[in-house]
């Protein structure tokens, strides 16, 4: 190269013991008044995200398995893989599946765990959490983690090995690492089982004095994300997992202070969140996942019940969730009953999501951000979610700046503030690139990648 054009240095990634120069790929190389939402960054309390799409939560069930093993529970070089191909390839923030914070909160015993809270950052789980966290950071990407509790739908075997047997679901047993005794919910008995006369154990009720470790369980772990290094937490209230089974009264017969009433069916998620938010940095985010309706209303088990968990419950709860320092409202749906009656189309889920912004929006609640989920394949769906059908929307850049300019009558305001994509990353990696191209959006390509674009 001629003296007067000297090489150029090449920036090293940070947080890496080996070369890898940094990435930011995904973030659009010049925001405007025609860049789309989609494209836009979105800033949630001191973290911003380079655009707004979002990698949910996917178990793997490809965690260390040996029950014996200190490694336990913990990411391995699979996820390194998984979940960095998607960070080099643009995602703005990747959650880590469902991350158990007991031992018996795993979906299976080939689940994520981060409960070796004793041993800290000495730990194999702390350990392998944070060789990814500090890989998708090379990436230019932000992650999260998704902390769980499976309750009554814990110790069964990965869907692969079930489906080998031709059933939904197989028990896991002592044998292949299980805990059928230990299995648990906010109500116990045969008449709790998932989905009697399926594969799934009995659960036996929680003390109120174990329901309140699982609060602290929560804490410990999200404390043990922080110090990995992850950008968001978020708590998992969803699908029929334990936080979802206190919510609902089909699933919650308690009659201690969770137990009963609203306000007491929601009890675990105001003290988690609580809990949570007191060990967190304040500039830290704190999502909630949730199921927004049980699909259940005019079943005869909820109305054996006095009711089910449905939108109205949720926007109830959602009114209350900005005191509780939750910043960010992941909305999906179903997974508590197999009685749910569940019509699934390309906007099911995404309805409910704007239904709750506009009501959120309407009673003056401005900081809490909505995210839609669940059959967003195609960019152009992605930014009408996010943007609206009128060209003329408001474009919101971040929560402190929500008004209700966009809280149109007509539903054609945006539905939500961000969407969060999982088996669509799964069938095609390169989504956010994909995206970008046809939406006419010039963006940053991962930098080993450049001669391809």
């Amino acid at each position: 190269m001629p003296a007067d054009h000297p090489s150029p240095a090449v920036v090293q990634a940070e947080g890496i013991p080996y070369f890898t120069p940094a990435n930011n790929a995904g973030a659009a190389a010049e925001i405007n008044e025609n860049t789309p939402t989609l494209f836009r960054p979105l800033t949630i309390r001191n973290v911003t995200l380079k655009n707004r799409i979002i990698v949910a939560p996917m178990c793997m069930y490809s965690a260390e398995s040996d029950p014996s093993a200190p490694t336990v529970g913990a990411l391995t070089d699979y996820h390194i893989a998984h979940l960095g191909h998607l960070a080099l390839k643009g995602a703005g923030l990747i959650f880590i599946e469902a991350t158990a914070v007991q031992p018996n909160g795993r979906i299976s015993p080939n689940d994520s765990g981060l409960w070796q809270f004793d041993l800290g950052e000495d730990s194999p789980q702390f350990k392998g959490l944070k060789r990814v966290v500090d890989f998708v950071h090379s990436q230019g990407a932000k992650i999260g983690i998704q902390l769980a509790h499976a309750g009554r739908k814990a110790s069964v075997v990965a869907p692969w090995l079930a489906a080998q047997h031709g059933v939904r679901s197989l028990r896991a047993d002592e044998q292949v690492g299980g805990w059928p005794s230990n299995v648990v919910g906010p109500t116990g008995g045969e008449e709790q089982i998932w989905a009697p006369g399926t594969a799934y154990w009995a659960p036996r009720e929680l003390s109120t004095a174990e329901v309140k470790e699982v609060v602290q369980a929560f804490a410990k772990s999200a404390e043990l994300a922080v110090k990995a290094g992850v950008d968001v937490i978020e708590i998992h209230a969803a699908h029929g997992y334990l936080i979802n089974q206190f919510l609902s009264p089909v699933t919650n017969k308690r009659t201690d202070e969770y137990g009963g009433s609203f306000e007491n069916r929601i009890r675990i998620v105001r003290e988690i969140a609580t809990a949570v938010r007191a060990v967190i940095p304040e500039g830290m985010p704190l999502f909630l996942r949730v199921s927004a309706t049980e699909w259940l209303e005019e079943q005869p088990v909820a109305a054996a019940a006095g009711g089910s968990w449905d939108v109205e419950s949720t926007i109830r709860l959602a009114k209350q969730l900005p005191e509780l320092g939750i910043d960010f409202l992941d909305v999906s749906s179903g997974g508590n009953h197999k009685d749910q009656k569940i019509e699934p189309h390309t906007s099911y889920q995404v309805d409910i999501a704007g239904r709750i912004r506009r009501e959120l929006r309407a009673a003056g609640i401005k900081t809490l951000l909505i995210g839609a989920v669940g059959l967003i394949t195609q960019a152009e769906a992605a930014q009408k979610i996010v943007q609206g059908a009128d060209d003329e929307t408001a474009i919101e850049a971040s929560a402190a700046e929500a008004t209700l300019a966009d809280n149109k009558a007509d539903g054609s305001g945006p539905q939500a503030d961000a969407v969060l994509i999982a088996r669509q990353f799964m069938r095609e990696p390169t989504w956010v690139l994909s995206a970008a191209k046809k939406l006419g959006v010039k963006i940053t390509p991962p930098v080993q990648f450049t001669r391809a674009y």
